[in-house]
Protein backbone atom coordinates (compact mmCIF):
# COMPACT_ATOMS: atom_id res chain seq x y z
CA UNK A 1 0.00 0.00 0.00
CA UNK A 2 1.22 3.47 -0.88
CA UNK A 3 1.60 5.47 2.35
CA UNK A 4 1.95 9.17 1.68
CA UNK A 5 0.80 12.60 2.81
CA UNK A 6 -1.74 14.27 0.54
CA UNK A 7 -2.28 17.98 0.01
CA UNK A 8 -5.90 19.13 0.01
CA UNK A 9 -7.40 22.01 -1.95
CA UNK A 10 -10.10 24.22 -0.47
CA UNK A 11 -12.47 23.63 -3.38
CA UNK A 12 -12.33 19.82 -3.05
CA UNK A 13 -13.94 18.17 -0.02
CA UNK A 14 -12.78 14.61 -0.64
CA UNK A 15 -10.15 12.79 1.43
CA UNK A 16 -7.74 10.02 0.46
CA UNK A 17 -8.31 6.56 1.88
CA UNK A 18 -7.45 6.71 5.61
CA UNK A 19 -5.44 3.48 5.37
CA UNK A 20 -2.83 5.34 3.30
CA UNK A 21 -1.81 7.50 6.29
CA UNK A 22 1.91 7.43 7.01
CA UNK A 23 3.39 5.45 9.88
CA UNK A 24 5.54 8.32 11.18
CA UNK A 25 4.18 10.57 12.46
CA UNK A 26 1.53 7.97 13.26
CA UNK A 27 -1.57 8.50 11.17
CA UNK A 28 -0.81 11.74 9.36
CA UNK A 29 -2.90 11.58 6.21
CA UNK A 30 -3.30 15.02 4.65
CA UNK A 31 -2.40 18.68 4.90
CA UNK A 32 -4.42 21.74 3.97
CA UNK A 33 -8.03 22.34 3.05
CA UNK A 34 -10.20 24.22 5.53
CA UNK A 35 -12.41 23.72 8.58
CA UNK A 36 -15.73 24.18 6.82
CA UNK A 37 -18.63 22.15 8.24
CA UNK A 38 -18.92 20.04 5.09
CA UNK A 39 -15.23 19.12 5.15
CA UNK A 40 -15.23 18.36 8.86
CA UNK A 41 -18.25 16.09 8.57
CA UNK A 42 -16.69 14.35 5.55
CA UNK A 43 -13.58 13.78 7.64
CA UNK A 44 -15.39 12.26 10.63
CA UNK A 45 -17.56 10.16 8.33
CA UNK A 46 -14.35 8.57 7.04
CA UNK A 47 -12.58 8.20 10.38
CA UNK A 48 -10.35 11.25 9.97
CA UNK A 49 -9.93 14.20 12.35
CA UNK A 50 -8.01 17.53 12.36
CA UNK A 51 -5.26 18.21 14.89
CA UNK A 52 -2.74 21.03 14.50
CA UNK A 53 -1.21 23.97 16.30
CA UNK A 54 -2.36 27.53 15.79
CA UNK A 55 -0.53 29.13 12.89
CA UNK A 56 0.40 25.81 11.28
CA UNK A 57 -1.24 24.22 8.22
CA UNK A 58 -4.31 22.08 8.95
CA UNK A 59 -3.24 18.47 9.56
CA UNK A 60 -5.63 15.53 9.14
CA UNK A 61 -5.08 12.22 10.95
CA UNK A 62 -6.13 8.57 10.95
CA UNK A 63 -3.83 6.83 13.45
CA UNK A 64 -3.45 3.22 14.44
CA UNK A 65 -4.14 1.93 17.01
CA UNK A 66 -7.32 3.83 17.81
CA UNK A 67 -8.76 4.35 21.30
CA UNK A 68 -12.47 3.48 21.43
CA UNK A 69 -15.30 2.76 23.86
CA UNK A 70 -18.47 0.73 23.44
CA UNK A 71 -21.21 2.35 25.56
CA UNK A 72 -23.11 -0.92 26.02
CA UNK A 73 -20.05 -2.48 27.67
CA UNK A 74 -18.95 0.45 29.82
CA UNK A 75 -19.00 0.03 33.59
CA UNK A 76 -17.86 2.76 36.02
CA UNK A 77 -15.30 1.91 38.65
CA UNK A 78 -16.34 1.69 42.28
CA UNK A 79 -14.36 4.83 43.07
CA UNK A 80 -16.20 6.75 40.35
CA UNK A 81 -19.58 5.56 41.59
CA UNK A 82 -18.56 6.61 45.11
CA UNK A 83 -17.48 10.04 43.83
CA UNK A 84 -20.84 10.46 42.10
CA UNK A 85 -22.69 9.81 45.35
CA UNK A 86 -20.45 12.22 47.24
CA UNK A 87 -21.68 15.47 45.60
CA UNK A 88 -25.02 16.77 44.28
CA UNK A 89 -23.90 16.80 40.64
CA UNK A 90 -26.31 18.08 38.03
CA UNK A 91 -25.97 16.80 34.47
CA UNK A 92 -27.15 18.39 31.24
CA UNK A 93 -26.75 17.90 27.52
CA UNK A 94 -26.29 20.71 24.98
CA UNK A 95 -27.09 23.41 27.53
CA UNK A 96 -23.72 25.18 27.38
CA UNK A 97 -21.76 23.99 24.36
CA UNK A 98 -19.89 27.29 23.93
CA UNK A 99 -18.79 27.33 27.56
CA UNK A 100 -17.65 23.71 27.38
CA UNK A 101 -15.44 24.17 24.34
CA UNK A 102 -14.01 27.39 25.81
CA UNK A 103 -13.16 25.52 29.02
CA UNK A 104 -11.58 22.65 27.07
CA UNK A 105 -9.41 25.21 25.26
CA UNK A 106 -7.99 26.70 28.46
CA UNK A 107 -4.28 25.95 29.08
CA UNK A 108 -3.57 23.23 31.63
CA UNK A 109 -0.75 22.78 34.09
CA UNK A 110 0.86 19.99 32.06
CA UNK A 111 -0.22 21.40 28.68
CA UNK A 112 0.47 25.16 28.55
CA UNK A 113 -0.42 25.28 24.84
CA UNK A 114 -3.77 24.20 23.43
CA UNK A 115 -4.69 22.75 20.05
CA UNK A 116 -8.24 24.06 20.52
CA UNK A 117 -7.43 27.50 19.16
CA UNK A 118 -9.89 30.16 17.91
CA UNK A 119 -10.25 28.69 14.40
CA UNK A 120 -11.15 25.28 15.85
CA UNK A 121 -13.57 26.81 18.34
CA UNK A 122 -15.36 28.75 15.62
CA UNK A 123 -15.58 25.65 13.40
CA UNK A 124 -17.05 23.40 16.09
CA UNK A 125 -19.48 26.05 17.28
CA UNK A 126 -20.74 26.15 13.71
CA UNK A 127 -21.11 22.36 13.73
CA UNK A 128 -23.05 22.66 16.98
CA UNK A 129 -25.45 25.18 15.46
CA UNK A 130 -25.99 22.75 12.58
CA UNK A 131 -26.80 19.90 14.98
CA UNK A 132 -23.61 17.85 14.56
CA UNK A 133 -21.54 18.78 17.64
CA UNK A 134 -22.80 18.17 21.16
CA UNK A 135 -21.78 18.66 24.77
CA UNK A 136 -22.43 17.04 28.14
CA UNK A 137 -22.12 19.35 31.14
CA UNK A 138 -21.54 18.77 34.86
CA UNK A 139 -22.70 21.36 37.40
CA UNK A 140 -22.24 21.94 41.13
CA UNK A 141 -24.25 24.69 42.80
CA UNK A 142 -25.13 26.10 39.37
CA UNK A 143 -21.43 26.33 38.44
CA UNK A 144 -20.12 24.55 35.35
CA UNK A 145 -17.37 22.31 36.73
CA UNK A 146 -16.82 19.72 34.00
CA UNK A 147 -17.88 18.50 30.61
CA UNK A 148 -16.99 17.14 27.22
CA UNK A 149 -17.88 17.70 23.57
CA UNK A 150 -17.69 15.85 20.28
CA UNK A 151 -19.28 15.09 16.93
CA UNK A 152 -22.07 12.62 16.22
CA UNK A 153 -21.98 10.65 12.96
CA UNK A 154 -24.92 8.28 12.80
CA UNK A 155 -24.55 5.97 15.81
CA UNK A 156 -20.90 6.94 16.37
CA UNK A 157 -19.79 9.69 18.74
CA UNK A 158 -16.38 11.18 18.01
CA UNK A 159 -15.08 12.61 21.26
CA UNK A 160 -12.91 15.71 21.03
CA UNK A 161 -12.03 16.97 24.51
CA UNK A 162 -13.10 17.13 28.15
CA UNK A 163 -12.33 19.35 31.12
CA UNK A 164 -12.79 19.64 34.86
CA UNK A 165 -12.68 22.46 37.41
CA UNK A 166 -13.48 20.17 40.33
CA UNK A 167 -11.55 16.95 40.85
CA UNK A 168 -13.27 14.05 39.09
CA UNK A 169 -15.82 16.18 37.21
CA UNK A 170 -14.57 15.14 33.77
CA UNK A 171 -14.87 11.47 34.80
CA UNK A 172 -18.44 12.12 35.95
CA UNK A 173 -19.16 13.81 32.61
CA UNK A 174 -17.70 10.83 30.75
CA UNK A 175 -19.68 8.26 32.74
CA UNK A 176 -22.96 10.11 32.26
CA UNK A 177 -22.19 10.66 28.59
CA UNK A 178 -21.71 6.92 28.17
CA UNK A 179 -25.07 6.30 29.85
CA UNK A 180 -26.67 8.85 27.53
CA UNK A 181 -25.03 7.31 24.46
CA UNK A 182 -26.17 3.81 25.42
CA UNK A 183 -29.73 5.04 25.92
CA UNK A 184 -29.70 6.81 22.55
CA UNK A 185 -28.36 3.76 20.74
CA UNK A 186 -24.84 4.98 20.01
CA UNK A 187 -22.70 1.91 19.39
CA UNK A 188 -19.17 3.31 19.22
CA UNK A 189 -17.26 6.19 20.82
CA UNK A 190 -14.09 7.25 19.04
CA UNK A 191 -11.56 8.65 21.53
CA UNK A 192 -8.90 9.01 18.83
CA UNK A 193 -5.42 8.76 20.40
CA UNK A 194 -4.66 6.83 23.56
CA UNK A 195 -3.46 8.65 26.66
CA UNK A 196 -3.23 7.64 30.34
CA UNK A 197 -6.53 9.35 31.22
CA UNK A 198 -8.48 7.50 28.51
CA UNK A 199 -6.88 4.18 29.37
CA UNK A 200 -7.75 4.74 33.02
CA UNK A 201 -11.37 5.26 31.94
CA UNK A 202 -11.31 1.89 30.19
CA UNK A 203 -10.51 2.70 26.56
CA UNK A 204 -9.92 -0.21 24.22
CA UNK A 205 -7.20 -0.08 21.56
CA UNK A 206 -8.14 -1.39 18.12
CA UNK A 207 -6.38 -1.33 14.79
CA UNK A 208 -7.26 1.27 12.20
CA UNK A 209 -8.93 -1.38 10.06
CA UNK A 210 -11.04 -2.60 12.99
CA UNK A 211 -12.10 0.94 13.76
CA UNK A 212 -12.98 1.73 10.15
CA UNK A 213 -15.00 -1.47 9.90
CA UNK A 214 -17.08 -0.52 12.95
CA UNK A 215 -17.42 3.06 11.75
CA UNK A 216 -18.82 1.90 8.40
CA UNK A 217 -21.26 -0.38 10.22
CA UNK A 218 -22.79 2.41 12.32
CA UNK A 219 -22.23 5.77 10.60
CA UNK A 220 -25.34 5.62 8.42
CA UNK A 221 -27.71 4.49 11.17
CA UNK A 222 -29.84 7.28 12.57
CA UNK A 223 -30.66 8.09 16.19
CA UNK A 224 -34.16 8.67 17.56
CA UNK A 225 -35.67 12.05 16.79
CA UNK A 226 -34.92 14.75 19.38
CA UNK A 227 -31.94 12.79 20.74
CA UNK A 228 -29.90 15.95 21.19
CA UNK A 229 -32.44 18.45 22.46
CA UNK A 230 -30.98 20.55 25.33
CA UNK A 231 -32.12 19.05 28.62
CA UNK A 232 -31.18 17.83 32.06
CA UNK A 233 -30.05 14.24 32.39
CA UNK A 234 -31.58 11.96 34.97
CA UNK A 235 -28.97 9.77 36.63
Amino acid sequence: MNHQIYYLHEEELGFPCPTTAVREPNGLLAIGGDLSPDRLMAAYYNGIFPWFNEGDPILWWSPTPRAVFHPADYRPSRSLAKLYRKHPWRLTVNRSFDEVIDACAEPRANEPETWIHPAMIQAYRQLHRQGHAHSVEVWLNDELVGGLYGICVGRVFCGESMFHRVSGASKIAFWQAMRLFHNLGIELVDAQLENPHLMNLGAELVTRNQFLSELKRYRDKSLPELSWIPRSLIA
